[in-house]
C-alpha cells in the first residue's frame, strides 16, 4: 500500500515526482488554499492566474497539471479542487476528496508531496486517509502481462510543513492509515471473483488474520449449523456446491465497559436461487457479502487501534444458487432459535441468514447489535447508489448512527419501521414469511429482521445496497468496484462505545 509520511521540508524544496495543491472557487475567481504559498512563491505569486488560464475552476474533483518553475525540486505540479472556498476552514471530507483525486491522478508516480491544508491532526487524518482510498487497485487477477499495462499505484505521499515531531500529527496519519488499510481490505475482498471467494475461503481469510492480529475467530462449518439448527443460513446455501459458514470474528479489550456484536451479510454470490435473478442483474453479485467484509474489517480495526470496546463480529456465509437441492419457494426454514419462516422468495435470502446470526448474537447479550447487508434493491430505488439506510428499534440509537456515518463522509439516512408493514408478512403455515408487501421492501427487510432481536438489545440495520459497489468511473476516493462502505461508521461506533458516548 501507499505509504504516507509526514515532511517538515517546503513544498518548494521537497523532491518529488509532483506536488500536489489545492484550488477553490472564490466570488471573484481561483483561490489558493492553505499550504500552497511556497508553490506560488515559486510561481512569483502568480499561480492562481497560470491554472485558471489552462482551465482550473476550484470545483470538487478537478485536477489540472501544469509544469513546475525552476524554483522546485518537483517537475510537476497538480492543483485539485476543493469546490466553494471555505473561509472558517475546509471540511475533513473536502480534504479526504481533493486527496483521493490527486492520489487517482498521480498512479504510476514514485512520490508526490501534497501542499494541501494541513492545519491539525483532523485534516492530516483526512488527508491520509483520502490518498490511501485514492491510491487504491485491485489487480490480484490480472496476469503479469496484464500488470504491465497498468499504473502502479503511487508509492509514497509526503504532507509537507508540519511539525518536527508533531506527536499528533503522527497519531493521526496512524490512525488514517489502519482505517485505510482495513477499507482497502474490504475493498479487495469484494472484488474478488466468486470462484475464489466462497464462504470456505472467506472463513480461511479471517482465520488467518484473526492470528495475525490476535483476535479469537470460530468457523461453524455446515455439520456445526447443522447441529446447531441454523436453518436460515442452510437453507440459503443448500443449493450450491460450496457449503456455508458463520464465522465469529471477537476482539476483546480487559478495561471494556461496553460491547458491540457487528453482523455482516456475506452471500459470496447471489444468483437469486430458484427466484432466479433476471439478466443484467447477476454480474455484480460478487458484491453481496460487502456487509460481511465491511464487519470483518471493523473488527480487525478496532483490534490495531486497541480500542476499549469489545467487539464482536458474525459473519454470515453462504452462496445463493439455484439446483435441485435449493430451497423452493413455499418451504418453510426453522431458523437458529426455533422462529419459521415460510420462504415465498428465495431472492430475500439475506435477512434469513441475518436472523440466525442476530439470535445467535443476541445469546451473549451485547449492549447494542448493529447488521449490515446488501439487503434490498428497494433501498437504492429510494436513496440512490451514494447513500445507505438506517433503521432501528431505538429512535436515538438511529440517529446516533446516522449522524456518526455522516461525520465520517459515509452518506447515511434515517429510514422509519412503519408498523403497518408488518402485517403483510404474517404466513398461514409459518410464524412468519420473508415477503411482505412490494412497495416499501428496504423497510419491510428491516421490520423482518427486528423479529429476531432480543428483548432488551439496542440494534440497528445499514441496508447498505446502493454505495457498497460502484459500477460507475471513479470519483474523489471511490474506486470502480468495491467501496468499502460502513468500515468508517462502524469503527466510529467503536469509537464512542470504548469513549462511553453511547
Amino acid at each position: 500500500m501507499t505509504a504516507v509520511s509526514l515532511s517538515t521540508s517546503t513544498a518548494a524544496a521537497l523532491r518529488a515526482d509532483a506536488v500536489v495543491v489545492a484550488v477553490a472557487k472564490g466570488p471573484k475567481g481561483l483561490v489558493l488554499a492553505p499550504g500552497a504559498e511556497a508553490v506560488d512563491e515559486a510561481f512569483e505569486g502568480r499561480l492562481a492566474e497560470v491554472l485558471t488560464t489552462v482551465g482550473a475552476t476550484g470545483a470538487e474533483g478537478e485536477a489540472v497539471k501544469v509544469p513546475a518553475p525552476a524554483g522546485l525540486k518537483s517537475p510537476l505540479v497538480l492543483a485539485v479542487g476543493l469546490g466553494e472556498v471555505a473561509e472558517d476552514g475546509y471540511s475533513a471530507e473536502a480534504l479526504r476528496t481533493a486527496a483521493g483525486v490527486a492520489a487517482r491522478t498521480l498512479h504510476g508516480s514514485k512520490k508526490a508531496g501534497f501542499a494541501l491544508p494541513a492545519a491539525d491532526a483532523a485534516s492530516v487524518e483526512a488527508l491520509t486517509l483520502g490518498a490511501l482510498l485514492g491510491a487504491y487497485t485491485f489487480t490480484a487477477c490480472r496476469s503479469d502481462n496484464g500488470k504491465a499495462d497498468t499504473k502502479t499505484p503511487l508509492a509514497e505521499v509526503a504532507i509537507t510543513g508540519t511539525k518536527r515531531g508533531d506527536k499528533a500529527a503522527k497519531a493521526a496519519v496512524e490512525r488514517g492509515t489502519v482505517v485505510a488499510e482495513e477499507m482497502n481490505r474490504t475493498r479487495d475482498l469484494v472484488n474478488m471473483p466468486p470462484n475464489d471467494l466462497f464462504p470456505k475461503s472467506f472463513a480461511e481469510i479471517a482465520t488467518t488474520a484473526g492470528k495475525e492480529l490476535g483476535v479469537k475467530v470460530e468457523v461453524l462449518d455446515e455439520k456445526a449449523l447443522v447441529k446447531g439448527g441454523y436453518g436460515g443460513i442452510l437453507g440459503v446455501g443448500v443449493g450450491s456446491a460450496r457449503s456455508p459458514r458463520l464465522v465469529k470474528v471477537a476482539y476483546t479489550h480487559p478495561k471494556a465497559k461496553a460491547s458491540l456484536a457487528f453482523i455482516g451479510k456475506g452471500i459470496t454470490y447471489d444468483s437469486g436461487g430458484i427466484s432466479l435473478k433476471p439478466a443484467g442483474h447477476n454480474e455484480t453479485m460478487k458484491c453481496d457479502m460487502a456487509g460481511a467484509g465491511a464487519v470483518f474489517a471493523s473488527v480487525l480495526a478496532a483490534a490495531k487501534l486497541g480500542l476499549q470496546v469489545n467487539v464482536t463480529g458474525w459473519l454470515a456465509l453462504a452462496e445463493n444458487m439455484p439446483s435441485g437441492a435449493a430451497t423452493r419457494p413455499g418451504d418453510v426454514l426453522r431458523m437458529y432459535g426455533g422462529k419459521t419462516v415460510e420462504v415465498l422468495n428465495t431472492d430475500a435470502e439475506g435477512r434469513l441468514v441475518l436472523a440466525d446470526a442476530i439470535v445467535r448474537a443476541g445469546e451473549e447479550k451485547p449492549d447494542y447489535i448493529v447488521d449490515v447487508a446488501t439487503l434490498t434493491g428497494a433501498m437504492v430505488m429510494a436513496l440512490g447508489s451514494r447513500t445507505f439506510g438506517v433503521m432501528a428499534n431505538d429512535d436515538a440509537f438511529r440517529s446516533t448512527v446516522t449522524e456518526l456515518a455522516e461525520s465520517v463522509g459515509e452518506p447515511a439516512w434515517a429510514m422509519p419501521l412503519p408498523t403497518h408493514l408488518r402485517k403483510p408478512m404474517d404466513s398461514t403455515v409459518a410464524d412468519i414469511s420473508n415477503m411482505g408487501e412490494r412497495m416499501g421492501g428496504g423497510l419491510v427487510a428491516g421490520l423482518f429482521l427486528k423479529e429476531f432481536v432480543a428483548d432488551g438489545i439496542t440494534w440497528a440495520h445499514l441496508d447498505i445496497a446502493g454505495p457498497a459497489f460502484n459500477e460507475g468511473a471513479p470519483f474523489g476516493y471511490t474506486p470502480k468496484g468495491g467501496t468499502a462502505t460502513a468500515v468508517r461508521t462502524l469503527v466510529a461506533l467503536a469509537e464512542h462505545a470504548a469513549d462511553g458516548k453511547l
